[in-house]
């Protein structure tokens, strides 16, 4: 799933979902063209397991995504056997 361009405040970005034992879901930023943003690719997203109404989403720097806010962007959810329920950054 691919969100339209978007812009934010905040510094984590959290999110309500569901998967299953084997499902997860990882989130890419890309820039307002679709260009992965570095530090929070695909490949650097550490994948979201279980069933939680506020989960932060982390990649392998962290998950502080403050440095992004104000700018437009899109977000990639790339899901196996999930839900997602809402999307909010705080």
């Amino acid at each position: 799933m691919l969100t339209k361009p978007l812009r934010f405040a905040g510094r984590r970005l959290v999110l309500n979902f569901a998967t299953s034992a084997p499902g997860g879901i990882r989130v890419e930023i890309q820039d307002a063209s679709g260009k992965p943003v570095p530090g929070y690719t695909l490949g650097e997203a550490r994948e979201t397991i279980g069933n939680e109404i506020e989960r932060v989403v982390s990649w392998k720097n962290g998950s502080d995504v403050s440095g992004l806010a104000g700018k437009s962007v899109r977000l990639r959810f790339v899901m196996k056997d999930a839900e997602l329920y809402a999307l909010r950054f705080r």
